[in-house]
């Protein structure tokens, strides 16, 4: 699993790259084959942004979060960024069993 981060008028300190890396290992464990995610801190005014895109067997999934401070948009961007690659997941799953297992005949 390959993770970059990289930060929009906001330089990122190896903490928040660290927290970042750390809060991201857990979607490894989703899927088998390589994830890349490159992830973009920046501040709009008051608000500490979030984004990321997650490049995985051909498909890009994008997610954003928003919080008061960037340690929470990170934790909001790491849950988004779990369900969005579980339902992506359960797609492939279904799509490969047929179309009935998707309407659950």
């Amino acid at each position: 699993m390959r993770i970059d981060t990289y930060g929009q008028q906001l330089e990122v300190t190896p903490a928040l790259r660290d927290y970042v890396e750390t809060k991201l290992q857990r979607l490894s464990r989703h899927f088998d084959q390589p994830i890349d995610v490159r992830t973009q801190l920046s501040l709009e005014r008051t608000d500490h942004c979030a984004e990321a895109n997650v490049n995985i067997a051909g498909r890009t999934l994008h997610a954003d979060a928003t919080a008061q401070n960037m340690y929470a948009a990170i934790d909001l961007l790491a849950d988004k960024l779990d369900r969005l690659l579980m339902k992506h997941k359960e797609k492939i799953i279904d799509s490969h069993r047929g179309g009935d297992a998707a309407r659950g005949g």
